[in-house]
């Protein structure tokens, strides 16, 4: 006979916080929301871990390499989406890790008897205009000089004009030497007004930069996520069919965190693609899986070796596996029969596996409720596809701005790798639609407004930190009265559309 679940699932729309004590301590600035995205054991720190817990989700419309950057300005990370060629997906993750480092790999080169019109190629190619000019034309060539977008003006010059004839000479410019410090460069970059400062060795030979823009980036985002060498963390995700190929592109390409991306994480298609990492890479390429919705799932994984594991099954604004499939379960009840074996887990063997919430997250609210339940960290499609670093386009829709949004199982994305049980390489019918989400503006301002709330409302539980939330949030139940009486209710609202600009 079938197994019956005798409580419904519930999403997070179902329950509330109960306020705990709160002590003077208990202010925004003192929140932290650092938390960790891989396992790790009992006494130790994780290998990897955010300062804040949003993740982008491995969607065409969400996660690009502009999005990415703009995430780990803010502390958390983006997973960049593999429903596209190994090339082009490595390359973006090639773009992220080279856009902000302390000492920069030059990805800009070009060799003195090329001309004006390779330069401008190449910046429309890099969208960089500090060029640097190497005997050979490669970032580790000896240095010649460097061309900046003040040494020409396309307007008055041919172009097939020799690099060698307008870029600052070698014995004109500011240099350091391999060694030096990051604080020493950046002191040289202001002493001397310069935007980039080249790094050479004993034999004149490139092997980087420092950036101006770079040190006021970093005052400007306290909380960038950055790996060991100054450069924004990225993740990538990976799917279970070409992942032999596809892995090692993007673990040379430099991401530094890979997921499965795939609609139902119960399956041996999985643990032989974890397999293959622990067996080629051992423990030094991490990887998450997903997706589950109960305790069985999460042991099958966390057995399996995943370093994170996803949670949710049709619970996505786009998706419409519930409705085509009739398999799901309410995100908020998911996360809490996840967040129990994670922690029996834990207790059993002593390695503490991090879980993420993926999908159904309506309000901001749902975020607190999602990290009280257990949740480690979140993973976001809907609220970052309507920012302007998405990577689709932004609609003027009967006087109002939206954002196309489609989901990875739609027939527009064709992912259906996604969906793949080991059948024909095709998608046999949508789990997901192509729709419009409203235009919200930037990444930051939303991210930092929505955070806010957050850090607020863990201060009226009385807590700091996430596990702290973890530990003592008080949660209850509501009705579907309770619902109606916790908005605007009883009252004439005024119309005040006529305001906003």
């Amino acid at each position: 006979m079938a197994e019956f679940y005798k409580e419904p699932s519930r999403t997070f729309s179902e329950y509330l916080l109960i306020p705990g004590y709160s002590s003077k301590e208990c202010k925004v600035e003192n929140v932290s929301l650092k938390t960790p995205i891989t396992k790790f054991k009992k006494g130790e720190e994780p290998a990897l871990s955010m300062n804040i817990p949003l993740t982008s989700a491995v969607m065409q419309s969400v996660s690009g390499d502009n999005l990415a950057i703009a995430l780990a300005k803010e502390g958390g990370i983006s997973f960049i989406f593999v429903s596209q060629s190994i090339e082009s997906q490595a390359a973006m993750v090639r773009r992220v890790k080279s856009h902000k480092a302390g000492f920069v790999r030059s990805d800009s080169n070009i060799r003195p008897d090329q001309t004006l019109a390779d330069i401008l190629a190449l910046k429309e190619r890099s969208g960089h205009s500090t060029v640097a000019v190497t005997d050979d034309g490669t970032p580790e060539g000896k240095m010649v000089g460097l061309v900046t977008s003040r040494d020409y003006r396309v307007s008055r010059m041919a172009p097939d004009t020799k690099v060698s004839e307008f870029m600052t000479p070698f014995d004109k410019l500011i240099v350091a030497q391999e060694g030096i410090t990051l604080s020493e460069a950046n002191d040289i970059l202001w002493d001397h007004k310069l935007n980039a400062l080249p790094i050479i060795d004993e034999n004149q030979r490139l092997t980087s930069f420092v950036f101006r823009k770079d040190y006021d980036s970093h005052k400007e985002n306290p909380h960038e996520l950055l790996d060991s060498h100054k450069r924004y963390v990225v993740g990538a995700g990976v799917n279970t069919r070409d992942y032999a190929e596809r892995i090692p592109a993007l673990v040379e390409a430099g991401a530094d965190i890979l997921c499965i991306d795939s609609s139902e994480g119960f399956s041996e298609w999985q643990k032989e693609t974890i397999n293959f990492v622990r067996n080629k890479y051992g423990d030094s390429v991490k990887i998450g899986a997903g997706n589950v919705v109960d305790k069985e799932g999460f042991y099958f994984l966390a057995e399996a070796g995943a370093d994170f594991v996803k949670v949710g099954i049709g619970g996505g604004s786009i998706c419409i596996t519930r409705e085509t499939k009739g398999i799901g379960r309410g995100q908020a009840t998911a996360i809490i029969d996840v967040a129990e074996a994670r922690d029996e887990y834990f207790k059993r063997t002593g390695i503490y596996i991090p879980i993420c919430s993926d999908g159904g997250l309506v309000y901001d609210y749902h975020m607190t409720l999602a990290l009280a339940m257990g949740a480690d960290f979140l993973m976001l499609g809907r609220y970052f596809a309507r920012f302007d670093e998405s990577p689709t386009t932004r609609l003027n829709l009967n006087g109002t701005y939206v954002k196309e949004y489609w989901g990875e199982g739609s027939n527009r994305a064709r992912n259906w790798q996604r969906y793949d049980m080991g059948g024909d390489s095709k998608l046999s019918f949508e789990e997901g639609v192509d729709s419009y989400v409203p235009y919200a503006g930037a990444l930051k301002d939303n991210v930092q407004m929505s955070l806010s709330k957050v850090k607020s409302t863990m201060c009226n539980c009385g807590v700091l930190t996430i596990p702290e939330l973890q530990k003592n949030a008080k949660i209850t139940l509501v009705s579907a009265t309770s619902i109606v009486e916790g908005g605007a209710h009883d009252v004439i609202l005024k119309d005040t559309s006529n305001n906003v600009r």
